[in-house]
């Protein structure tokens, strides 16, 4: 079967894709994680409940440390997902494995630079700069995919 996950693992590109979108996700978790600690440790709740069970209702507000927790995960929501797309439809198009490794190594790297600037608040422009390497294989990938696609449109 040409589903089965032995020829899945054959494709060197979608092994790659793969193991670099895991770890991506697994940062993500990480974020999520780190949240949530934070939430704890500045006592800063975004339920009436949570903050009840942990000290009272004067802990329900936002905190500036959570909220740049969260603008960081949401950032990896807008660029992580769309890059799973990319990723898995570039997969498809049968690039160089090399090529495609480093696309997908470029992003992975660009994407854990951005979040350890925006949660250790790094200057300026690490941030912005780590933002800007990781876009460019994902815009490679999506024109990649409309020269492939355009023809047969």
């Amino acid at each position: 079967a040409a589903s089965s996950p032995s020829k899945m693992m054959e494709n060197k590109v979608f092994l790659s894709f793969t193991f670099y979108s895991t770890i991506l996700i697994l940062k993500m978790y990480v974020v999520a994680i780190i949240t949530g600690q934070v939430r704890l440790r500045k006592k800063a709740f975004a339920n009436p409940e949570d903050a009840l069970r942990n000290g009272g209702l004067q802990f329900y507000r936002q905190d500036p440390d959570v909220e740049r927790c969260r603008r960081a995960h949401r950032n990896d929501m807008e660029n992580i997902f769309p890059f799973l797309f990319l990723g898995a439809i570039y997969s498809l198009l049968d690039p160089s494995p090399t090529v495609a490794r480093i696309h997908f190594l470029i992003f992975c790297v660009g994407r854990i630079v951005h979040t350890i600037a925006y949660l250790l608040q790094l200057r300026a422009p690490t941030r912005s700069v780590a933002y800007g390497v990781a876009q460019l294989p994902c815009f490679s990938m999506a024109l990649q995919i409309l020269l492939a696609t355009t023809p047969h449109w």
